[in-house]
């Protein structure tokens, strides 16, 4: 109790400060908790809302018609009150000075006497004490009229006629009502962490991750039960002043009242976000249920969707409606395939028109839905608004709703949605889901990938990368079987117009052009100083369908190739490993790649153009360019091979990759990066 004596204002207590002084007089051993402890609270709360009835009568002269409220505590009068202990605790708070070191040490040693008691528990057993001495004297106080000679003379002894005497004067009756609305709000602060007990009782086996907002409540705990009891104890003192009208024994309670309303304000904010937080859990779990055995794609929608508490429910509507919203009954969605395309509104332009091939050829048939679910934690102006922008870009249903969905959780952790990536399901009329991700397909192959069910083939995964590329003209990159080109780009824009220039002057040189009879060597620039207006957006574009095409050729089954896989995917993994390189070319005689080579090894290749092309009138351009290819790997020692692989929404990631280079397995790495990007950039579509 040393520490107690140190406090002289309350008002300088920080939360660590109070935590600091609490923690020793708590016995974490033993957290006992009585079973009279909730039909106790429950007698307290009926006590105290009676003895509202008796404060509006003597101070209004209102009479309120009274609530039934026995049902409330059902068969109360049968559990065993702790009566000594409750004597205990009202004798430790009565007849103290109004003083913050008295206050504080009274809540220290009423602390102290229950050690043994969770935390919940200790303020439901002090508010219990208080309630049963301020409930005992206004029944007093109200059958002083009652011509009731025992009730009369109990109220003398209790000084009950004095307080009466006091009710002329309006400053008693607001110290009165001040009293009274005090205990009232700290009754629902101590109600509220008697239902947070009660929820963490229930929850507390889940990870701490998927019940955070419970976490950060009880953490909250203990310093809350602190400033109820000593709010309480504070209360007690001012009832002296309110039955004798001594200034002398006046608490000051604004700094009591301010710091209880406060807290019940967090903790009815706090009451909600766990209210969504277990509604997500208990949808996890019937959504894990419905996994296991499908019950229709309209009973898998509900539980994903909608919310049980929800104030707002969400709103399934048609896309591209302007003028007014047009309302779609989930009902209709019956017997439906959908394609659930789930996202944030960092999207970009590119990213939507993606799905329109898609729409384009669903729309054909009536099997096939495209539904729209928006990834916000908590939205804002800007955000519904970034919304209304973006929904009506898109043709397909969408779902609106401004409160997190219900099943956020089952989307992060069973379907594994990342923020910042999108993700595209498809569920069958049964609900089932059928793929987890067909993102990639979609961006590589646009429509052709419907249905999703058929093979696809690779040969020409060359020609499906530059598909939608322009040259700088503005004229569309087509692949023609019989020409060579070139395909290069980098980070370094010196080297990248080094290799343009040398690129530019093979295929002029006599040899190539003319003597040889090679058809057309062209080339073209992937980044920087490629002369496209947008560059930074074709650039996003070409790398994420590489990765893509990465992703799909080393975790996907369902393929249809001709040449050899082998082939095919050291191809696609050494271009993929380019992304992030100073410069990088690839050779091509139409779809087919002829060497691809890092910035070191494909710059002594055509630095020693004048070496080589003499062997290409009877050699070929292909045979003599690939030997010097790997003769220069021979003398310039190989630099490591890096592949980085975006941690995007349902990637089905290789558990092992070989090196494209050494055929050796390459190791694993975890990286972070961040590019800068506003909200600004998606919507003007730019790359993600």
């Amino acid at each position: 109790m040393a520490a107690a004596g140190n406090v002289q204002n309350l008002s300088n207590m920080s939360h660590d400060h109070i935590l600091s002084l609490i923690k020793p007089t708590h016995d974490h051993h033993g957290e006992e908790k009585p079973d009279y402890v909730d039909p106790l609270l429950g007698v307290v709360g009926n006590i105290l809302k009676r003895t509202s009835h008796v404060i509006d009568n003597l101070v209004r002269g209102t009479k309120p018609q009274e609530e039934r409220l026995e049902e409330k505590v059902p068969k109360y009068a049968s559990f065993p009150s702790p009566t000594c202990m409750l004597k205990t605790l009202s004798s430790e708070m009565a007849c103290k000075a109004p003083a913050d070191a008295h206050t504080h040490a009274t809540t220290m040693s009423i602390l102290g006497k229950l050690s043994k008691y969770s935390w919940d528990t200790k303020a439901v057993l002090t508010i219990a004490a208080f309630a049963m001495e301020y409930g005992d004297f206004l029944l007093l106080v109200s059958l002083n009229s009652s011509h009731d000679q025992l009730a009369e003379s109990v109220g003398i002894l209790k000084r009950a006629p004095a307080m009466l005497n006091h009710l002329g004067s309006k400053k008693f009756k607001d110290a009165i009502v001040e009293l009274d609305g005090l205990i009232k709000n700290t009754l629902k602060v101590i109600e509220s962490i008697f239902a947070f007990e009660k929820l963490y009782f229930k929850y507390c086996s889940y990870d701490t991750e998927d019940v955070t907002e419970l976490s950060t409540a009880m953490k909250r705990i203990p310093v809350d039960v602190y400033w109820a009891i000593i709010t309480i104890a504070a209360c007690t003192t001012q009832m002296r002043y309110c039955i004798s009208g001594d200034e002398v024994n006046k608490q000051q309670l604004s700094r009591f009242h301010e710091k209880i309303t406060t807290t019940l304000q967090f903790l009815k904010t706090q009451e909600e976000l766990c209210q969504i937080e277990i509604d997500s859990l208990e949808a996890r779990k019937e959504l894990r249920k419905l996994s296991q055995a499908p019950s229709g794609i309209v009973k898998l929608l509900k539980a994903l969707i909608f919310r049980k508490h929800a104030v707002h429910e969400p709103l399934i509507i048609e896309g591209c409606s302007k003028v007014e919203i047009k309302r779609v009954d989930i009902n209709d969605l019956e017997n439906k395939n959908v394609l659930l395309f789930i996202s944030g509104l960092d999207i970009s332009i590119d990213d939507i028109s993606i799905l329109n091939p898609i729409y384009d050829e669903i729309v054909k048939k009536d099997e096939y839905k495209i539904l729209w679910i928006p990834i916000v934690d908590r939205w804002t102006v800007d955000l519904k608004n970034k919304f209304e922008k973006l929904r009506l870009m898109m043709k397909w249903y969408t779902v609106k709703y401004f409160s997190p969905i219900v099943g956020i959780k089952f989307i992060s952790k069973d379907w594994k949605y990342q923020k910042r990536s999108m993700q595209v399901l498809q569920i069958n009329s049964q609900g089932s889901v059928e793929y987890l991700n067909l993102v990639h397909r979609i961006q590589l192959w646009g429509g052709k990938a419907f249905p999703f069910n058929k093979p696809i083939s690779i040969d020409n995964w060359m020609g499906d990368l530059i598909v939608g590329i322009n040259r700088p003209d503005q004229s569309p990159l087509v692949i023609d079987e019989n020409k060579y080109f070139f395909l290069y780009g980098g980070k370094c824009k010196e080297w990248v117009q080094r290799f343009n220039k040398k690129a530019i002057d093979m295929a002029k040189d006599p040899i190539i052009r003319n003597i040889s009879k090679i058809p057309i060597l062209e080339s073209f620039c992937v980044g920087k100083d490629s002369g496209w207006e947008d560059d930074h957006r074709i650039l996003g574009r070409f790398w994420n369908k590489v990765e893509s095409l990465f992703l799909i050729i080393n975790t996907t089954g369902n393929l249809k190739t001709v040449r050899n896989h082998a082939v095919t995917s050291n191809e696609i993994r050494k271009l993929f490993s380019y992304k992030n390189e100073k410069g990088w070319a690839v050779l091509c005689k139409g779809s087919s790649v002829v060497l691809a080579g890092h910035w070191e090894i494909i710059d002594r290749v055509v630095d020693d153009f004048n070496k080589w092309k003499v062997y290409v009138r009877d050699r070929g351009l292909e045979h003599t360019i690939t030997q010097h290819h790997v003769n220069i790997k021979k003398e310039v020692p190989q630099p490591c091979c890096r592949v980085d692989i975006s941690m995007g929404a349902g990637h089905a990631f290789p558990d092992d990759l070989t090196c494209p280079y050494c055929n050796h397995s390459m190791e694993t790495y975890k990286s972070f990066m961040c590019c800068h990007t506003v909200d600004a950039d998606a919507m003007n579509g730019g790359s993600r």
